[in-house]
């Protein structure tokens, strides 16, 4: 009888020190980490923006309405804030639309990545992965995503080699106004009415002041999504956005991105080309 107690007491304490050693290694030694393999910008979701750009590691991007020229401006201190980001590496985001992603170089020779020609930043306020806290700081900074419809300027208004200020007088100084997600500025036509194209007569009008082609898609915060809306103009068929019940066009002659030259179209008594700033009045109703 004493053997047997005996065997089975081993047998007990022989299960026991398996289960144990088997609780050991599953939750007392440390867990490797999974590999990140992500190169280049990547694209997260986030509750309130939607989509935006990060980088490898999850941090986020930004754009600064204030380099829609496709130039950056943030220099000196400005970079203590909002350091440059740079990645020499293809995008693995399968999702990322990689004909929009570039780089330019910087006047001090560094090298900054782009996306839709915006050069892209981080926010130093931004201490993890997915936080976005510099968004609409100074009513100038947002958060870069890859859908925006409208964009934000804030720059110099310059025609006929003369410099304008935000009410048209002659002066320097930079101008919060719409351009579309690649820099291109927008104008209104000021004969229009809310939600009316009065220009666009035919072909020959669309040529000269082609209208903006877009769905009401992500705008930047400081703009109201409730102001964007989108017409049709049936005389060329084409969808056009408006903005407070303005429809928006492009003036042909400016070539390249951060051109605002349309402005003295027109210019007299009146502003028949303005570019439609952010504070715009609502267009007068038809």
């Amino acid at each position: 009888m004493l053997i047997y107690l005996k065997k089975n007491l081993l047998a007990i304490l022989s299960i026991a020190m398996v289960i144990t050693a088997c609780k050991k290694n599953s939750s007392d030694e440390p867990t490797t980490p999974p590999v990140n393999n992500n190169k280049g910008i990547q694209l997260a979701t986030d509750a309130k923006f939607g989509s935006v750009l990060t980088d490898k590691d999850g941090k986020t991007l930004y754009f600064f309405a204030s380099d829609a020229a496709g130039v950056p401006t943030c220099v000196g201190g400005c970079e203590t804030t909002w350091p440059l980001y740079y990645s020499a590496d293809a995008s693995t985001d399968l999702n990322l639309n990689k004909a929009e992603v570039g780089e330019v170089t910087r006047t001090d020779g560094r090298k900054q990545s782009t996306y839709r020609g915006y050069p892209l930043y981080y926010y130093a306020g931004d201490a993890a992965a997915g936080q976005i806290k510099g968004d609409g700081v100074g009513g100038i900074w947002f958060v870069a995503k890859p859908d925006y419809s409208l964009m934000l300027a804030n720059a110099q208004l310059f025609g006929n080699n003369t410099n304008y200020t935000s009410t048209y007088a002659v002066g320097t100084g930079n101008t919060i106004y719409l351009t579309d997600s690649k820099g291109r500025t927008l104008y209104a036509f000021a004969p229009d009415k809310n939600g009316v194209n009065t220009y666009t007569k035919s072909a020959t009008q669309e040529g000269i002041w082609p209208v903006y082609e877009s769905e009401v898609l992500s705008v930047p915060s400081a703009v109201a999504k409730a102001d964007v809306g989108v017409i049709t103009v049936a005389t060329i068929g084409k969808k056009q956005l408006t903005y407070k019940g303005w429809p928006l066009y492009y003036w042909i002659s400016d070539v390249k991105r951060g051109d605002n030259l349309g402005i003295v179209i027109g210019k007299g008594p009146g502003l028949t080309w303005p570019v439609l700033q952010l504070n715009a009045t609502v267009a007068p109703a038809p």
